[in-house]
């Protein structure tokens, strides 16, 4: 009975005011539409929707699109934890241990749909691309160049991310065959060689 005195007396119905973990949910809500349709088309309207909150609490935890994607847009890993593991030990298996955990972590949906977002944000946005240039470049990029130690460090990491980069968009978005359907650790296995050449091994420079 109260609840029907509630609703008509004007209740909320549909929109949630804000509470404990509405935050959560808005940046559940914008992961969601930032991986489905990049920078560009999710707007904070179509967040507040997805999350069914006011377009203003949108506002007030995040303030601007662009804080609302980059608190959004989390790297599906810990750079400063996991770095250090898969960079530390043997040079010579420095490339599989890169693909093993490259492949696993794309393997996830949980994370793969965080790096999609990614990928599909940079690629239709220049500001997001912007945004997300200093983050790569200082979390992941920059600490494996520290790793390596050399003077190309900071090109060899830069290019075997592109290779990551290239791998999700054939193998996650446009969905090439056979490279969709094979086994993860089949791929792993193929991409490891390509990794420790750009990462460990020799690389041909301009005559």
């Amino acid at each position: 009975m109260v609840e029907t005195s509630q609703v008509r007396a004007g209740g909320p119905r549909g929109r949630r005011p804000g509470g404990a973990d509405t935050r959560g949910e808005i940046l559940g809500a914008a992961r969601t539409l930032f991986a489905t349709r990049g920078f560009e088309r999710a707007s904070m309207r179509a967040v507040a929707r997805e999350a069914h909150v006011d377009p203003a609490l949108v506002l007030h935890y995040f303030g601007t699109k662009e804080k609302l994607f980059i608190a959004a847009i989390e790297l599906p890993f810990e750079p400063e934890t996991a770095l250090p593991a898969v960079l530390a030990g043997d040079t010579d298996s420095l490339g599989e241990r890169v693909a093993a955990f490259a492949i696993g972590l794309l393997e996830n949906e949980q994370a793969r749909t965080r790096v999609l977002a990614i990928v599909r944000a940079a690629a239709s946005e220049p500001a997001a691309a912007a945004l997300l240039r200093g983050v790569i470049e200082q979390r992941i990029r920059d600490p494996i160049a520290r790793a390596l130690g050399t003077e190309d460090a900071a090109l060899r990491a830069s290019l075997m991310g592109s290779q990551i980069v290239g791998l999700v968009m054939a193998r996650y978005v446009v969905c090439v065959e056979p490279l969709a359907s094979l086994p993860a650790d089949e791929l792993a296995a193929r991409v490891a060689p390509t990794f420790q050449r750009y990462l460990v091994g020799p690389l041909a420079g301009p005559d």
